[in-house]
């Protein structure tokens, strides 16, 4: 891999950003026959910091089973004493490989990368002009493109949204390492654990997290203490006391930390304006799954489209502008379809964040208990809305009371994200 210098040429499309995100579209993109460059702040080839989790199913229908460093068949929850076997697999992303297959398409196709920040955008002439600061040098440089994407994740450099208030975030605290005993049945996948008995009557009042664990083999697992949406967001010496009272309640101690990990994404972003001269992928456009807060199994499948999308136009009007490139963009990455379920999925988000813990407890029992092909459409984003509206129906309708309350109630954002199922958002105004 090579970076340009400063005063690099114009090119079809910029990509800032170097993270998933800005990969995936610029592989795309690229092998479209567009001219692409890369600005990253860091080298794209560092390594990332977190773990990447998929569904087994949306993977293989990927193609892209090989990319997963650990899968799992024994996968199951615990919203009482006794496990939810969810029958599914459940993989992880070797982050390596995942990133390598990313940045060889990239290096195949003639993506140009630049090193540095990105400061200030601005179009003129049919082009777009980004100006930033070149790594190791001051003075700002110039680089010109037919479309700017944004891809520098969820507090965007230039995609702008409006405000809607306070934004949730799903925050996380875990360690891979070995325990002095399995913190996790052998070959086990736990994807939720709201078992609380390590806390006290007044702490489970507060706001409820869940333990999200794995058997990594060779006597290495990995534990996080998660909270699923809140705004603030719970704070990470919280998690982290949580994560190790939970341990010791089972007789578990930490006697070797490999890595430690720190997530903090937010889970109800509104969309941006999509009538921005500016083209969003990733957090930037809002991508995390307001229902799970994965993205990834989301930039595999719908960056083709994307890339296709503005492709065409540049074949068919090479005088197209900015506005026209990234509208064509825009529409493939949110269409009406697409945004009448982020407003379904974040009117769902709304009422869980309120909920208690023996309310997400008896709801997600209930969640997993809805035929396979309803909740895994859910989670994955991959059934309609009408089949997402039944899903939720029959869900209400097996509900215990509890949880049939807590849905009934119409406080805080509900009314509004609702009416946006109707009247899906569009642009900030």
């Amino acid at each position: 891999m090579s970076f340009l210098r400063t005063g690099a040429m114009p090119t079809d499309v910029l990509v800032v950003g170097g993270g998933p995100a800005a990969l995936a579209i610029a592989a795309e993109l690229a092998e479209c026959q567009l001219a692409v460059a890369v600005l990253a702040a860091a080298d794209p080839r560092d390594p990332w910091p977190n773990t990447y989790g998929i569904w087994g199913d949306e993977v293989d229908a990927l193609g892209l089973g090989h990319l997963l460093e650990h899968r799992w068949s024994h996968t199951c929850s615990y919203f009482g004493p006794t496990p939810t076997h969810h029958g599914r697999d459940y993989g992880l992303f070797d982050k390596t490989l995942l990133q390598q297959f990313w940045l060889e398409r990239c290096e195949a196709a003639g993506v140009q990368w630049l090193r540095g920040w990105a400061q200030q955008l601005s179009h003129a002439g049919g082009r777009s002009q980004v100006r930033y600061t070149p790594a190791g040098d001051a003075d700002l440089a110039v680089i010109e493109a037919r479309l700017v994407v944004d891809a520098s994740g969820h507090k965007a450099v230039f995609v702008q949204r409006p405000d809607r208030g306070p934004v949730a975030g799903q925050a996380a605290y875990g360690v891979v390492g070995r325990f002095s005993a399995p913190p996790v049945e052998p070959g086990q996948f736990v994807l939720m654990d709201y078992r609380a008995e390590h806390l006290s009557a007044a702490e489970r009042q507060e706001s409820p997290t869940f333990l999200y664990a794995m058997d990594l083999g060779g006597g290495r697992y990995f534990v996080e203490e998660t909270s699923l949406a809140l705004a603030p967001p719970v704070p990470y010496d919280t998690l982290r006391s949580r994560l190790h009272r939970r341990l010791a309640h089972r007789g578990v101690a930490i006697e070797q930390v490999e890595h430690e990990e720190f997530c903090l994404f937010p889970m109800n972003l509104p969309l941006p304006d999509l009538d921005q001269p500016v083209l969003g992928f990733g957090g930037a456009a809002a991508m995390v799954h307001p229902a799970s807060g994965y993205m990834v199994g989301a930039l595999l499948r719908r960056a083709p489209g994307v890339a296709d999308a503005v492709a065409a136009v540049v074949a068919a009007d090479p005088a197209a502008s900015p506005a026209q490139l990234a509208q064509a963009g825009w529409q493939a990455l949110w269409p009406l379809e697409l945004r009448r379920k982020h407003a379904l999925y974040q009117f769902g988000l709304e009422k869980l964040m309120r909920f208690s813990e023996s309310q997400l407890r008896a709801h997600f029992a209930t969640f997993f208990s809805l035929p396979d092909a309803q909740w895994t459409g859910f989670l994955a984003n991959t059934a309609s809305v009408s089949e997402l509206v039944a899903a939720m129906v029959r869900l209400f309708a097996k509900a215990p009371w509890s949880v049939k309350v807590g849905l009934m109630g119409m406080q805080g954002r509900e009314l509004a994200l609702g009416l946006r199922l109707a009247w899906p958002d569009r642009n900030a105004s």
